[in-house]
């Protein structure tokens, strides 16, 4: 038994294949499958069932994938623990993020990051909260840069900022300072079903969608949504770092909302035990380092957190 086969039987798991695990690992399918083959004969035991589509742990397989993941969790303790001896941060950081925030936030604190820290290998995956957080749970990921609270309490989770919501509304509407109630489900666009940010606005609104009107268009991004209310009409609710990269002539569409005003927590969410402390502590720092002042000073007055 080696860590390479401890690693390809957990690729495996995360792809529901053995030529897509093959292909995430840089092997050909017959090694990773003679791999895995050998390793099932020392345990005299099927990890995997492979009569099944995707592939998927037998019983006692589930067993072993957890204490797989447990060992190479202590692996990676101990290479950490030899790295903080030395003065440079070196590593691979897997991190993911939510849609929502990814083309906003990712742009105000990666380059800093990876000029800083020259021996750091950023490994980052975009996609929706529910995704992200099995990620998490399993190990996939160091951290991931999402909306908490979330609903589950066995990850850790950091807040590093909140950011305010504004209504972004088509020239006809009138209103500058906005309750949440005012706010008609019909005008609303909305992105598509998965998103936390959908779940969000929904629940600040205190409303389902719905409508009669001719057209009924949920989008898969917050640009989609502003645009769809500068071409068409109606409003939308975009959060505060979406507004920075805003025209001139879109940002007079924005309208703020009376206090207490609506923030989303923005979080670094960890394992309880996160192996790569030092260099989470770093991502960290540079995120922090690199936001604009307005998002730090969105203190406890006047707001209220939605989720």
């Amino acid at each position: 038994m080696n860590i390479q086969q401890l690693e390809y039987i957990l690729a495996v798991e995360e792809n529901g294949s053995f030529s897509k695990a093959a292909e995430a690992r840089f092997i050909s399918q017959p090694a990773l499958s003679m791999m895995v083959q050998k390793l099932e004969e020392e345990l005299d035991l099927k990890i995997f069932d492979r009569s099944r589509q995707p592939v998927v742990p037998t019983d006692g397989g589930k067993l072993v994938l957890e204490q797989a993941r447990v060992i190479l969790r202590e692996i990676s303790k101990l290479h950490e623990t030899t790295r903080q001896q030395r003065d440079t941060l070196a590593g691979e950081l897997n991190i993911g993020i939510i849609p929502t925030l990814a083309p906003y936030l990712l742009p105000l604190f990666l380059k800093p990051f990876l000029e800083k820290y020259p021996a750091v290998h950023l490994r980052i995956f975009e996609h929706t909260t529910s995704t992200l957080i099995e990620r998490l749970k399993k190990g996939h990921l160091d951290a991931g840069l999402l909306v908490t609270p979330l609903p589950q309490g066995v990850l850790k989770e950091t807040p590093l900022f909140y950011e305010r919501f504004y209504v972004y509304a088509h020239e006809e509407y009138e209103k500058t300072y906005l309750l949440p109630e005012d706010i008609d489900a019909s005008e609303l666009w909305l992105l598509e079903e998965g998103h936390c940010l959908r779940s969000q606005i929904l629940n600040l609104c205190e409303l389902r969608k719905k409508s009669n009107a001719q057209l009924e268009f949920e989008a898969g991004s917050i640009d989609t949504l502003i645009k769809m209310v500068d071409h068409q009409s109606g409003v939308t609710i975009v959060p505060e770092l979406a507004t920075l990269t805003l025209s001139k002539e879109q940002r007079r569409r924005l309208r703020p909302f009376a206090p207490p005003v609506p923030v989303r927590e923005v979080s670094l969410v960890t394992q309880r035990d996160a192996v790569k402390r030092s260099l989470l502590a770093a991502l960290q720092a540079e995120v922090l380092a690199n936001l604009p002042k307005s998002l730090l000073e969105n203190g406890e007055a006047n707001r209220v957190g939605i989720a």
